[in-house]
C-alpha cells in the first residue's frame, strides 16, 4: 500500500496513517509515537493492538498481522529500523546514503526506496540481495511492492517526462517489463492482491488504468472525471480484487467495479451484449467498438473508459486520506484513513450509482485507556550478517538501473548478536499471535 508518511507538505499536528498489506491493522504516527489498531471490529470498535512513545515517525509499516514493523524517524531519516513490538525489540537497523522515501514489505522481500535507488532485502535474514541504481529521479518515492510470494513484484516510475512503468521481478532479480501507462508522469501504483495486475495513475489524475503485470497489456480504463486535474494520493485494490479505489486532493473518493466477467461474456460471445449489461461498463466498450469508424479516437476513448459505480464525499478538500476496501465480518466495508485524524467507515452498495452509508467514524487522536502503553524499544539486538549482494549475486535492473555490489550507497547494517533469530523468523511466516505480548 501507498504511505502517506515521509510527506514533506505535511504540517505539523496531523496524524500519519497507513493500512498494512491485507488490510487487516492501521498503523497511526503522532509527533509522540505510533499505535497499531486492529480492523476486525471497526463498525463498532477500533481495537488498539500497541502503543509505544517514540521519536516522530517518517515511516511506518507493519508486516502483515506479524510483530514486525519498519519505521524510520524523522531525527533519524536515512536510519531504517525493525522492530518486533511484541517482545519490545529492535531486531536490526540499516543506514543509507539519502533519506529514505518509501519502505514496502512482504513475506519474501523488504523494499527500501532512495530517491535514485531501489534496495532489496531478503526479509528472511534482512540482507541485500539486489540494488537497482540510477531509477529515474524519484522524489516522492513512488513505489509498490505485490503483498504476493507467488508474483512478487516491485514496480517503479520508468521515466520523468512520461507515465512508465517499471516491472520488477522482485524474487529472481530481474526486470519483467515496462509499461507505457501514461503520457504524463506517475502519481500512484497499487497491485492487486494476487499481484497479477497493477494499477497506475498519473500526475494528471483524470484517468486511471489497470495493466497486466505479467505481459503489460491493459485490462481497464477508468475515468476518475472530466474536467479538473488532480493529485491521486491513494490507490488501492479491494481485497476481493472486484473493486478499485482511489483519493485525491478533493473532498471526493471514487470506487470502480472491475467488471472482469462482462469482458469474459463479451469475449466468449463475439463481442455480443446481453439486456443486462446494458447499463453497466459493458455499454461502453460496446458503443465505443460500434462508433469506432465514424468518431475520433480521443471521443471513442471517453466512451469506453469506466465510470465509478459510487463515490463519497468528505467534508473538505486538500486533507490527504488513505482509502482500503476490505470485508470485515463477512460485510464490505470502504475504510478511509484521514491524516486529520479520522478513520472513516461505509457500506458499499450493491447497485452501481447508490451511496455509501457511513457506518462509523472514529477519532484516532483519543486515547484509548484500555491499551498496552509500553514505554519505548529496547535497542541492541540484531540479526547478523553484513548488508551487501552474496558473491555472485547480480541481475538485470530494468530501465537506468543495475545489478549492485553493496559497494557504492550502501546500507550499514548496526548492532550485533543474534538474539532474536528465532522469533524473527517466526513473525515473518506469520506463526506468531498478532495482539501484544504478556510478558
Amino acid at each position: 500500500m501507498m504511505s502517506l508518511l515521509g510527506r514533506p507538505d505535511v504540517d505539523a499536528g496531523e496524524v500519519f496513517v497507513n493500512f498494512n498489506q491485507n488490510i487487516t491493522s492501521l498503523a497511526v504516527a503522532t509527533s509522540g509515537g505510533y499505535s497499531l489498531y486492529s480492523l476486525g471490529s471497526v463498525d463498532s470498535t477500533l481495537d488498539k493492538i500497541y502503543h509505544t512513545k517514540s521519536d516522530e515517525l517518517f515511516l511506518i509499516e507493519r508486516l502483515f498481522e506479524s510483530s514486525l514493523v519498519a519505521i524510520v524517524s524523522q531525527r533519524a531519516p536515512r536510519k531504517l529500523k525493525v522492530c518486533h513490538f511484541k517482545k519490545q525489540s529492535e531486531i536490526c537497523n540499516y543506514s543509507y546514503a539519502n533519506t529514505i522515501l518509501a519502505v514496502k514489505l512482504n513475506r519474501e522481500r523488504l523494499i527500501v526506496c532512495l530517491e535514485e535507488s531501489l534496495y532489496i532485502h531478503n526479509i528472511q535474514d534482512m540482507k541485500v540481495v539486489h540494488t537497482i541504481r540510477d531509477t529515474p529521479c524519484n522524489p516522492q518515492g513512488l513505489c509498490a511492492l505485490s503483498s504476493s510470494s507467488e508474483h512478487c513484484y516491485l514496480a517503479y516510475p520508468g521515466s520523468v517526462t512520461a507515465g512508465e512503468v517499471q516491472i520488477f521481478d522482485a524474487i529472481n532479480l530481474h526486470a519483467k517489463t515496462m509499461i507505457p501507462a501514461h503520457d504524463t508522469p506517475l502519481a500512484a501504483l497499487a497491485f492487486s492482491p494476487s499481484g497479477t495486475e497493477i494499477a497506475t495513475a498519473s500526475e494528471r489524475g483524470t484517468v486511471i488504468r489497470v495493466f497486466s503485470s505479467q505481459d503489460g497489456s491493459r485490462l481497464f480504463e477508468l475515468r476518475r472525471g472530466l474536467k479538473r486535474c488532480v493529485s491521486i494520493v491513494s490507490l488501492s485494490f479491494s481485497t476481493c480484487a472486484e473493486y478499485l479505489v482511489s483519493s485525491s486532493n478533493t473532498e471526493t473518493v471514487h470506487i470502480f467495479r472491475l467488471d472482469r466477467s462482462a469482458t469474459e461474456t463479451a469475449e466468449g460471445h463475439g463481442g455480443k451484449q446481453s439486456s443486462d449489461d446494458w447499463m453497466g461498463y459493458s455499454f461502453f466498450r460496446f458503443l465505443s467498438k460500434t462508433v469506432t469508424s465514424y468518431l475520433p479516437t480521443q471521443v471513442t476513448d471517453v466512451f469506453s473508459q469506466g465510470r465509478a459505480f459510487a463515490s463519497v464525499s468528505l467534508p473538505e478538500a486538500g486533507v490527504r486520506r488513505m482509502c482500503a476496501i476490505t470485508t470485515i465480518q463477512k460485510q464490505l466495508r470502504l475504510l478511509i484513513a484521514s491524516q486529520d485524524g479520522y478513520l472513516y467507515v461505509y457500506s458499499i452498495p450493491t447497485v452501481e450509482g447508490a451511496e455509501c452509508q457511513l457506518i462509523k467514524r472514529h477519532d484516532l487522536r483519543l486515547e484509548d485507556h484500555y491499551a498496552m502503553d509500553i514505554k519505548g524499544l529496547n535497542s541492541g539486538v540484531s540479526i547478523g550478517g553484513a548488508a551487501g549482494v552474496p558473491p555472485g549475486g547480480t541481475g538485470g535492473a530494468g530501465a537506468g538501473g543495475s545489478g549492485g555490489d553493496g559497494k557504492s550507497a550502501a546500507p550499514v547494517v548496526g548492532g550485533g548478536g543474534d538474539k532474536a533469530g528465532g522469533s524473527y523468523a517466526s513473525a515473518v511466516k506469520g506463526d506468531e499471535p498478532a495482539g501484544p505480548s504478556s510478558a
